[in-house]
């Protein structure tokens, strides 16, 4: 006995049956929940970024530290270097204030370009401006 050959039957198209307000609330649905998945990866990325700062600036206080006390033993071993080469009578005084002077000096000159550095117009986003007001005038140009 011969044997019917089955046909492929295409299966329904889901969206076939649906009224446009039900694709339009399945969208507006898988988009919410697009959306609200991808402000949880948003969340989880920031949270470990966040970490991974805080461990950075922890470390970067703690290497500032070890160094700031590298340096107070230094400066102690330049004004002992310094008492060596001045009169006997001076040097317990003149060796310190030499070494500190010569510190505040450096200090300020740091101070100073540090300060210049963070005045208000050297940080504004000179370019993203220019390009806002090249932007604005083609608009104004182009709404003519």
């Amino acid at each position: 006995m011969a044997s019917i050959p089955q046909q492929n039957i295409p299966e329904r198209d889901y969206a076939q049956g649906r009224s446009l307000m039900g694709l339009f609330s399945d969208l507006w649905r898988e988009t919410q929940t697009l959306v609200h998945q991808e402000a949880e990866l948003a969340k989880a990325e920031i949270s470990e970024k966040v970490s991974q700062v805080t461990t950075g600036a922890a470390e970067i206080a703690s290497g500032g530290a070890v160094l700031f006390a590298g340096f107070i033993v230094l400066l102690f071993a330049a004004v002992g270097a310094l008492e060596l080469m001045l009169p006997t009578e001076h040097a317990i005084w003149l060796a310190p204030l030499i070494v500190g002077l010569i510190v505040m000096i450096v200090g300020y000159i740091l101070l100073s370009r540090g300060r210049k550095q963070m005045q208000a117009q050297s940080l504004a986003p000179q370019r993203t401006l220019e390009s806002l007001k090249r932007d604005a005038r083609l608009a104004k140009e182009h709404g003519k």
